[in-house]
């Protein structure tokens, strides 16, 4: 199973949306996807309509577990989506908890990880939406990842946030001995601003090949999608914005 983990310590730069909209992609190629939030404010969960307050079990019980946990019990904790072949497996707020409760306890950091190759033959592809906050959650995301996805907002702010995001990354992989392989995908491009342009450039200038060759647009018919609780792919298969996505995703399995 190949895992992509999709992480920026900075909110609101399309984590979500890029998780979502590949997920449903690799879907329609009939690929067998699990999406997986990681994110206490449950964004992808809410996403698919799924109420996480209502959830008898999500991924907070993965890590209740530990280790130890069972095949079976991991997939009563999934909840299918309405496309053919794509999962979710559910956060909750509960999760805000973990870092205060477990994050002291040894062997944490490899949770997410242990319990995605327990599910290894079920699934081609996993997908990691994270929080925008450093803590046990994102460290085993990103440890449980294949490629790291980095979404970067093409405005001058949003390259602040990249930079803590990389100094993040090589903190992690000293200490892990691991050297990442990571994609920056610049995101909510308008062609129209000035901003938008100096960011993409200036990405460019700054981090070379790491940064994906082309860029997602900004598409009000992302908005949409979510408010059809559909992914993008499905509601809007014809947009710039799933266009734009789907060449990021033949990209991304060429590299791997």
């Amino acid at each position: 199973m190949i895992v992509w983990t999709v992480a920026n310590q900075k909110g609101g730069v399309g984590k979500t949306t890029t998780t979502v909209t590949l997920g449903g992609l690799l879907a329609e190629r009939s690929e067998r996807v699990l999406l997986v939030d990681t994110d206490p404010h449950a964004s992808l969960t809410y996403y698919f309509g799924i109420d996480s307050e209502q959830l008898e079990m999500s991924v907070f019980d993965l890590f209740i577990k530990g280790k130890n946990v069972k095949k079976e019990e991991i997939i009563q904790m999934l909840c299918p989506s309405t496309i053919e072949g794509l999962d979710i497996l559910p956060a909750t707020m509960a999760l805000a908890t973990l870092d205060r409760t477990l994050g002291s306890k040894t062997g944490m950091g490899l949770i997410l990880k242990n319990a995605l190759e327990v599910l290894s033959d079920e699934y081609d592809y996993a997908i990691i939406d994270c929080p925008p906050v450093l803590g046990v959650l994102m460290v085993n995301a990103l440890a449980a990842s294949s490629r790291i996805l980095v979404p970067v907002q093409t405005e001058f702010l949003a390259l602040k946030g990249l930079e803590r995001m990389l100094r993040t990354m090589e903190l992690m992989q000293s200490s892990q001995s691991k050297a990442y392989r990571y994609t920056i995908v610049p995101t909510m491009y308008d062609k129209r601003t000035k901003a938008s342009l100096e960011a993409y450039h200036r990405l460019r200038e700054m981090y070379g090949d790491r940064v994906w060759t082309s860029v997602i647009p900004v598409d009000t018919k992302f908005r949409d999608a979510s408010l059809a609780q559909q992914p993008p792919s499905t509601y809007a298969p014809k947009s710039r914005g799933v266009f734009a996505y789907s060449t990021l995703l033949t990209y991304l399995q060429q590299k791997r």
